[in-house]
C-alpha cells in the first residue's frame, strides 16, 4: 500500500514487510504438533479408568496419522530449510 493512510500522513516504512512462507510453515506445523501433545497427554490421566486395549488401540491409530503426515510433509519438502 503506497497511498497516505486515512490520517493523510505519508508512511516511512513499506506496510509489508518480507516474509519468508518457510518460517509460516514451520510455524504451522510446529503448532499442529503441540496441539497434538496436548491432546496426548490428559490420556495418561485416563488410563485407571478406560479399557487399556481400547486405549491403546486408539492412541496407536492417532499417532499413526500424525507419523505419517510428518512423512508427507518431507516428501513434500516442507521442512527442508534451505530450497
Amino acid at each position: 500500500k503506497n497511498s497516505p493512510f486515512e490520517c493523510g500522513f505519508d508512511p516511512k516504512n513499506l506496510a509489508r514487510l518480507p516474509f519468508s512462507l518457510q518460517f509460516f510453515l514451520i510455524a504451522v506445523i510446529f503448532v499442529i504438533f503441540d496441539v497434538e501433545l496436548t491432546l496426548l497427554l490428559p490420556t495418561i490421566l485416563i488410563t485407571k479408568t478406560c479399557n487399556i486395549l481400547n486405549m491403546s488401540l486408539s492412541l496407536n491409530i492417532f499417532i499413526l496419522i500424525l507419523i505419517f503426515g510428518l512423512f508427507h510433509e518431507q516428501n513434500q519438502g516442507s521442512l527442508n530449510w534451505v530450497k
